[in-house]
């Protein structure tokens, strides 16, 4: 039995609402559970010296985390002076999560920045980060294609993630922190809504893994990425 009685391949309760913040091209709240993530896509006419004059646009993001999303304060980043090297590897994660399902030559020579603030935490932040990033980038998009800044439109297929694991011997879909915490192996899918996979995560937390588990964690996740991809694409008619 799970913690939260949930199913096996149960998702917790998802929602994304739009529209949050009134400066940014593109904005949603996203809720998976208890782990809550503001999303927001800003878009720049520049993109980075690296690509300069290639006519190729630019995906990227920023991710952190509030002090108190978590049972005890955590310490600003800023105030430290430096990001820790778990953020750094999450914000990259996202950004070229997201780039994988963009045209960059139909986006053109400008860059799109996506912020992932999580407000809650309660496992799956970098998912749900993902999951709610490609919003508020479609979002973004829909603004420029609107404005006719953007004649076909770049964004490929929506890219959305999900946690699989094994927690007390069993595969289990969309682990909340408990779980997290106590799963014998833990992993985290990226896929884009065309069923093409993007990355995968996956380790052995105490327990290892066997080919038909890491096929069964597959199935569960396509299935869980699936009914996100049907969320995001309602959440950004």
């Amino acid at each position: 039995m799970r913690p939260s009685g949930r199913k096996l391949s149960e998702m917790r309760a998802v929602s994304i609402e739009t529209g949050i913040s009134k400066h940014a091209e593109g904005s949603c709240m996203i809720r998976m559970g208890d782990t809550h993530v503001l999303c927001t896509a800003t878009i720049e006419d520049r993109v980075p010296p690296f690509i300069k004059g290639s006519g190729l646009g630019w995906v990227t993001a920023e991710y952190g985390m509030l002090p108190r999303s978590t049972t005890s304060r955590m310490r600003r980043e800023s105030s430290a002076g430096k990001q820790q090297g778990r953020t750094v590897e999450i914000q990259r994660l996202i950004g070229r999560s997201l780039r994988a399902g963009v045209d960059r030559v139909a986006l053109g020579e400008r860059q799109i920045t996506v912020d992932c603030d999580v407000i809650q935490a309660d496992g799956g932040t970098r998912c749900a980060s993902i999951t709610g990033g490609w919003v508020a980038l479609r979002l973004a998009v829909n603004k420029l294609m609107k404005a006719g800044n953007v004649i076909s439109d770049p964004l490929i297929s929506p890219v959305a993630a999900v946690s699989c694991g094994i927690y007390a011997g069993q595969p289990v879909l969309d682990l909340d922190y408990p779980e997290d915490s106590e799963a014998g192996v833990d992993g985290n899918f990226i896929m884009r809504g065309d069923g093409q996979l993007i990355e995968i995560q996956m380790s052995a937390e105490g327990a290892t893994f066997s080919r038909d588990q890491m096929a069964h964690l597959l199935d569960l996740a396509d299935s869980g990425v699936q009914e996100l991809v049907e969320l995001q694409l309602k959440a950004a008619e």
